[in-house]
């Protein structure tokens, strides 16, 4: 995931919660927004879909 630009990752975090897509997946993206200090995205997108 090095090669992701931060856009990117955080456009792929969005599309992979929408579409539902493995957990496991979702949880690999987000250990990588914390690895990277962009976690408040992870955050942000919790509260947009409860």
């Amino acid at each position: 995931m090095n090669k992701l630009s931060d856009e990117l990752l955080i456009e792929s975090y969005f599309k992979a919660k929408k579409l539902n897509l493995n957990s496991e997946f979702i949880q690999l993206i987000e250990l990588e927004l914390h690895r990277r200090s962009l976690g408040k995205y992870t955050k942000k997108m919790t509260v947009i879909t409860s």
